[in-house]
């Protein structure tokens, strides 16, 4: 459930009422405003419902000065809500409000030191442990791999619209990329490569099969993301199609092993087109789009384009894998 508050101008609360008894809620009340605010509504809606009715305040009180309205996860209430409400909003009970989405893809896509600090420590582990062969300390490196913050937040921002979001959100992904193959490289001075090691070698391979992950996991991400699903194991299966291939790719690099440098960085792009597709195509499907009918056929042109360009990017890196691949087997 939510729990939605809105403080409003008192000239609008008869339009604000209308509103309400028009709306799929769970149940709402109407009170004295605090501070600046003259009125305030609190209204309880079912988990997937309220986003026809953000936008309808939206619409109504952008026009006034002072106005504000906060959605609140709502953990538990009495007396409980009947199950069987019927939604009256298209979509209701399957995707979670736009407002939600983007406060959550935002929050993870910040360029900052945390961002910056956590990326150097997930290479740093992955690159130990892709060196070491252990499947264990590369698994560890995943989960704390920030990465999937970056690619959500772009698909999203594609879905929308948004090209300041997308900006931000490729920015915090170049960067993190950037800084995590440049200290995986710098560990190289260091150390002994293992060439031999069976994780490193696996993520010069690309396969159909390979493909077909990162367009799983980028797809399960956004869904889990829409749909309100914890996303702490998505995170994990699409930490897998970036981290290692990139860390990989700088490990063989520092060793002079050109080739299979190329194979690993082919691998890091090919999964983050994958991932990137298959997560906005997600949003699309499941309805994320703007507020007013502007900003939707906006919205609807930039996912046609980024469409476009990324199912010519997979074609032409997809050739590539082909091609070196069997340079590799002859």
């Amino acid at each position: 459930m939510r729990f939605i508050k809105a403080n409003f101008p008192a000239a609008k609360m008869d339009a604000v009422i209308e509103i309400l008894n028009n709306s799929s809620n769970i149940d709402w009340s109407i009170d004295s405003g605090y501070g600046r605010y003259e009125k305030a509504v609190e209204i309880v809606v079912a988990k997937g419902q309220g986003q026809g009715l953000i936008d309808s305040l939206q619409s109504l009180l952008s026009g006034s000065t002072d106005w504000r309205v906060v959605v609140m996860p709502v953990e538990a209430t009495l007396p409980r809500p009947e199950e069987d409400m019927p939604p009256k909003e298209e979509k209701a009970s399957t995707i979670s409000m736009r407002e939600v989405l983007y406060q959550q893809v935002s929050e993870g896509c910040k360029l900052n030191w945390d961002f910056i600090i956590l990326t150097v420590l997930s290479s740093i582990v992955a690159a130990i442990g892709l060196n070491g062969d252990s499947v264990a300390i590369v698994i560890a490196a995943m989960v704390i791999a920030p990465l999937l913050g970056p690619i959500l937040a772009f698909a999203l921002a594609t879905a929308l619209g948004d090209l300041s979001l997308m900006w931000k959100a490729t920015k915090t992904a170049i960067t993190g990329l950037v800084v995590g193959f440049v200290f995986a490289f710098a560990l190289t001075f260091f150390i002994d490569i293992n060439l031999s090691s069976t994780e490193m070698i696996s993520r010069t391979v690309i396969g159909p099969e390979i493909i077909a992950l990162a367009l799983a996991s980028g797809a399960a991400a956004a869904l889990s993301l829409s749909t309100g699903i914890s996303s702490a194991l998505v995170g994990v299966m699409v930490a897998v199609a970036l981290l290692p291939p990139s860390v990989a790719s700088a490990l063989f690099l520092g060793a002079g092993k050109y080739e299979a440098a190329m194979g690993a960085a082919l691998l890091l792009a090919l999964n983050v087109v994958c991932a990137v597709l298959s997560a906005q195509l997600v949003f699309v499907y499941k309805g994320v789009r703007p507020r007013t009918w502007p900003n939707q056929v906006k919205a609807s042109r930039a996912v046609k384009i980024n469409a476009t360009v990324w199912i010519a990017l997979l074609g032409a890196l997809a050739f590539l894998a082909y091609r070196l691949n069997l340079t590799a087997a002859l």
